[in-house]
């Protein structure tokens, strides 16, 4: 199968106040780890998503195998950095797409590598991981959600075109560690 993961890192970061993809955790941005994890899972093809602080990102990422993807029309929110995650799937002619975010505190290429395989056991399937009473990323979405996710506008996700069909969930509690708030900032720092 030839697959993508896209890592959605454009964005301004608005609640946590500062850049949340650059934050560092043991030394590392978080851009850097999450791009890390997916090469340990098994993707192949990793293409970071960059708008605000692309540069920056860009910089953090020098040393991680990973196509970086321009996405001129983030200040919109997160469906413009889906829209340029699925062009570059459709375009590179994937069979599947992984979306993963930053923030996700927990996240690991074990949890990673358990959602390829249940893709690659019903490839017309999504999967997606469960935390908190909702279904999210990292999320796997064959080439036939494509057409759906290039319609995405603003700042929502592609979390209703989870709850419309079919899909794989994944229960993964750990999810639900994000870094969203100062407040969450001030807990990882202890």
């Amino acid at each position: 199968m030839h697959t993508g993961c896209a890592i959605l890192a454009a964005g301004a970061s608005r609640r946590l106040g500062q850049p949340k993809q650059l934050v560092e955790i043991a030394g590392e941005p978080l851009v850097r780890r999450v791009a890390q994890l997916a090469r340990e899972a098994g993707c192949e093809h990793v293409g970071v998503v960059i708008g605000c602080q692309g540069p920056a990102v860009t910089a953090a990422l020098s040393s991680v195998p990973c196509e970086l993807l321009d996405n001129a029309e983030w200040p919109e929110g997160i469906a413009a950095s889906v829209r340029v995650a699925a062009r570059w799937a459709s375009d590179r002619r994937f069979d599947a797409l992984m979306l993963l975010v930053c923030d996700q505190l927990n996240l690991s290429a074990g949890h990673l590598s358990q959602l390829w395989s249940l893709w690659q056991a019903a490839p017309e399937t999504a999967v997606a991981s469960t935390y908190a009473s909702a279904v999210g990323v990292p999320t796997i979405f064959p080439r036939a959600y494509y057409g759906a996710l290039l319609q995405l506008h603003g700042d929502q996700g592609a979390a209703r075109l989870l709850r419309a069909g079919p899909v794989t969930q994944v229960a993964w509690p750990e999810g639900e560690a994000e870094l969203d708030t100062p407040e969450d900032l001030a807990r990882l720092a202890h």
